[in-house]
């Protein structure tokens, strides 16, 4: 019998689940990921920066924001030509979702975006899945960017509401919650995660998990990233994030939301194979493919698909929605 989908978890019963012994809560977890899922194939994206740097938020973890000193160039908004160029890369190397990301505050509505518009034609009529990340939008930017054939938006939550104001000043956590429900109504695919050692507590990380388990959708993919400390940022003396805690983090979203894409996200350069084999098996079947994520390293294309090949996992098919997965 399946795990029923559940939109309402109390904080309690996420972290029971959350402190499980790590075999056993790693055995629920393949469960019911087997249940709903095809456990040997993973979904491939590639994260590209179409405008990098300058932003005036003070995301703590973050090197585009424009205050801290990190190294990373201002570059103004890639031309459609380029953009599309990369997707092109992209899907030839086995990625079937191309993410365009803007280091923006909020979308204004303006020749940028409209460009941006004009770039998720492009990459929807190539064949993939086309998300973007461009910080706050309106539900009327929503809409646009649906009609233009956006098929997912990413905006993520980064930790609990009790701890956001640590890490972010210049929004509210409101501000991201309201960012979502414009997406989900615009009838886009939600993209919505965190990221594990910001310097936040367990608890923190069980009430970020029930926030997005009790929306009233999960969202259908649910990044986990582990920080990767860039140094000129606040936190880039934060500890390296243990490959325990995202096992852990993976396995709870995963019996949380049994049908979200479960994404492996920012940090994989400093996970082994085996590593990553054992968050597989906890339920990610997502991750990014590509030299970089936005501004910080990640795999090649040809580490990931050695890996799969060692692992017997196939990258999954673009726009595929039916269940797989081997109920028990």
């Amino acid at each position: 019998m399946k795990a029923p989908i559940r939109n309402d978890w109390s904080v309690q019963e996420i972290e029971n689940v959350y402190n499980t012994p790590l075999l056993e809560l790693v055995y629920r977890a393949a469960t019911v990921h087997r249940q709903y899922n095809d456990t040997g194939e993973v979904q491939v994206c590639t994260l590209l920066s179409i405008k990098t740097g300058g932003c005036s938020e003070d995301c703590a973890y973050c090197p585009q924001a424009a205050r801290y000193n990190t190294g990373v160039n201002v570059h103004a908004l890639m031309k459609k030509d380029e953009v599309l160029e990369y997707a092109a890369k992209a899907k030839a190397a086995g990625s079937t979702r191309f993410c365009m990301g803007a280091a923006w505050r909020e979308v204004r509505d303006n020749r940028d975006f409209d460009r941006v518009l004009d770039m998720v034609k492009g990459v929807n009529e190539m064949g993939m899945e086309v998300c973007c990340t461009l910080g706050m939008l309106t539900a009327d930017q929503a809409r646009k960017l649906a009609d233009a054939g956006l098929y997912a938006y990413n905006h993520n939550l980064d930790t609990s509401s009790e701890y956001y104001g640590e890490i972010i000043t210049t929004r509210t956590y409101n501000d991201r919650l309201e960012t979502l429900d414009n997406v989900r109504k615009a009838g886009v695919s939600v993209c919505c995660g965190g990221i594990v050692g910001l310097g936040e507590t367990h608890e923190d990380r069980v009430k970020m998990l029930h926030t997005l388990a009790t929306l009233p959708e999960h969202p259908e993919s649910v990044p986990i990233n582990a920080l990767v400390p860039v140094p000129g940022t606040p936190l880039a003396d934060n500890a390296k994030v243990d490959v325990w805690d995202m096992i852990r983090m993976i396995a709870t979203a995963r019996i949380l939301m049994p049908k979200a894409m479960v994404r492996l996200s920012a940090g994989r350069t400093s996970m082994s194979v085996s590593d990553q084999a054992l968050c597989f098996m906890a339920g990610a079947n997502s991750i990014f493919a590509g030299d970089k994520l936005l501004t910080t390293p990640n795999p090649t294309f040809d580490e990931d698909m050695t890996m799969f090949n060692m692992l017997g996992l196939q990258p999954r098919e673009a726009f595929k929605k039916e269940e797989t997965g081997v109920s028990c």
